[in-house]
């Protein structure tokens, strides 16, 4: 079917949401595996697997070295078979330029880019065993004018193309501008050309953002550099001027010309089809914002330079949200980090949130929940979803019921304080419960939710609850069950005066059941039960299994 609109982002009371072929869309993503949308015969074996999982829309990476593996030579003959195939499958796409970056490094770039260091330098980083000498990065410097050109000429040339096969039918809805960009190996680019621009004074437009917008930057900037806030910007000349840390201040060097390299090719891509675009960030792992639940495997953090130094990290988000303009927001990729606080800290100054990577457990599933009805996230995206099969994924039965109930999810995202997502892992080992409950305020009501009750060992539990009307609430989920008080001083009494089990027809909600009674633990809470509750040998089995897990709930108060 043509679409009459290219895929673009629109204001809301409280945020942004993707519009598709013109209607609001909740991504239900899923990303790939490095290499895989590079072979239509490989894809070939696994799309039936992704609409099996429930994905609406599939993240993959699409590579500087494929489609210009020769100088000003494009090829895109592979690239549009791919995108033919998941149009006939009936999938979205979110494409991941990996031009002059992927994870903090250039191993994308042409043959032609990459032995050519004269054309196209490389990052220079202090080593130890280098003797005190420096070490070439397999980084593109952020300071190299072709490399920065050369990379925008392609990414421009791409979306020139997508634009021509695919503005009919906007099967690629999102892009991505590089991937996980910073240096990796230090805080800085220590080569001739970055110690030309840090020996500089600080550019006037960084020192001018700087002063005018103290007041809104982020709280990790401005700790970072609270002793600006009694400094007379006049007096600074040097970056060293900036601070006392000198780590930071090369991450803030560094965070600057990123942006405004990464900028440069959004800039270029967008003259030639304005789809939305974002780029991602790698986080620190070893910082407040850790996941305790996590363990440090994959890569580290704490320091700019474990991390990748000048990436969209809190640190310096500010930087980037006013340097790379063509950027409709920057992502957080999260696995080892807190998922709730990573969802705040990326809606920083209203900008919309997406989780282009995440782990696929049920870690990870359970949390989605959380994303989309307490943070507005335009969608999700569990990473090497291409070798799981649709029966070992968590995200098969959790896409199932987010799809189902997208367009009252959607709905809640455009409104102010409409819904709360929330999850509870798995009892520890040792039976601890990890997850604490959920309070929350809507309208004239105060509600509590909490694990849902079993006899036996509880299991985990997610959902979104969503308030429709004055003493109306659509619950989603299962595993958890919510408890209604009134918020009038004169109520002496709160209760439930409707439950019922609904489903989706068509765009409607029908009725499957009246709930009450036991499932309503005799009146003093709506269950959304799991869909096997351990009954611990209790021989009375008052608690159900889950069934559509979608209940609308009224509560009632009677007042003095």
């Amino acid at each position: 079917m043509a679409s009459k609109t290219i895929p673009h982002l629109k204001d809301t009371e409280v945020s942004k949401q993707l519009i598709v072929d013109g209607e609001p869309f909740l991504i239900l993503g899923g990303e790939l595996q490095n290499s895989s949308f590079s072979s239509h015969e490989y894809m070939n074996e696994v799309w039936s697997r992704l609409k099996g999982a429930n994905h609406n829309t599939i993240f993959t990476a699409v590579s500087w070295e494929q489609i210009e593996s020769v100088e000003g030579e494009y090829d895109f003959q592979e690239l549009d078979r791919v995108i033919a195939a998941a149009r006939e499958h009936g999938l979205r796409l979110v494409l991941l330029w990996f031009g002059s970056f992927k994870n903090g490094l250039s191993t994308y770039v042409p043959p032609w880019a990459k032995t050519d260091p004269i054309r196209f330098p490389r990052v220079k980083l202090r080593a130890e065993e280098a003797g005190g000498s420096l070490k070439t990065a397999d980084i593109l410097s952020v300071f190299g004018e072709e490399s920065m050109c050369a990379d925008a000429r392609a990414y421009a040339t791409l979306m020139q193309h997508i634009h021509d096969i695919d503005r009919e039918y906007a099967t690629v809805i999102m892009m991505q501008v590089e991937n996980e960009v910073g240096v990796l190996g230090d805080s800085r680019d220590y080569g001739e050309i970055a110690e030309q621009a840090f020996s500089k004074p600080v550019p006037n437009d960084l020192l001018q953002f700087l002063r005018s917008d103290w007041a809104e930057m982020n709280q990790a900037f401005r700790s970072n550099f609270q002793h600006l806030q009694d400094t007379s910007f006049d007096d600074i000349t040097h970056w060293k001027d900036l601070g006392r840390n000198p780590a930071l201040i090369d991450e803030l060097f560094m965070a600057y010309h990123y942006a405004r390299y990464v900028n440069h090719v959004a800039n270029a891509g967008k003259q030639a089809y304005p789809l939305p675009m974002y780029t991602n960030t790698w986080q620190n792992y070893g910082g407040e914002d850790r996941d305790q639940n996590a363990p440090l495997v994959a890569a580290g953090g704490s320091e700019p330079g474990i991390y990748p130094s000048g990436g969209g990290v809190p640190n310096v988000l500010d930087i980037w949200q006013r340097f790379a303009p063509s950027l409709d927001f920057i992502a957080p990729d999260i696995y080892l980090n807190d998922y709730s606080r990573s969802c705040v800290k990326y809606r920083h100054r209203n900008q919309p949130l997406l989780i282009p990577e995440q782990r696929r457990d049920e870690y990870g599933a359970l949390r989605v929940w959380a994303a989309f009805g307490s943070y507005q996230c335009l969608g999700t995206a569990p990473f090497g979803v291409d070798t799981v099969l649709p029966e070992d994924s968590p995200f098969t039965m959790h896409y199932a019921l987010l799809a189902k109930t997208s367009k009252y999810i959607l709905a809640a995202q455009a409104r102010e304080n409409a819904s709360v997502g929330f999850f509870f892992d798995r009892l520890t080992p040792d039976g601890k419960d990890p997850s604490q409950p959920v309070r929350t305020s809507f309208g004239d009501w105060d509600l509590l939710i909490e694990r849902a009750f079993v006899f036996g060992k509880p299991g985990p539990g997610f959902g979104i609850v969503i308030h429709l009307q004055q003493d109306e609430f659509l619950l989603i989920g299962k595993g958890y069950q919510v408890s209604f008080q009134s918020r009038d001083e004169r109520a002496h009494f709160s209760g439930i005066l409707r439950f019922e089990e609904k489903d989706v027809h068509g765009d409607e909600l029908r009725t499957v059941r009246f709930l009450n009674g036991d499932e309503t633990r005799s009146g003093k809470s709506a269950v959304m039960p799991a869909d096997d509750p351990d009954y611990g040998g209790f021989p009375i089995s008052i608690t159900i299994p889950a069934r559509t897990g979608i209940a609308m709930c009224q509560p009632y108060a009677l007042i003095n």
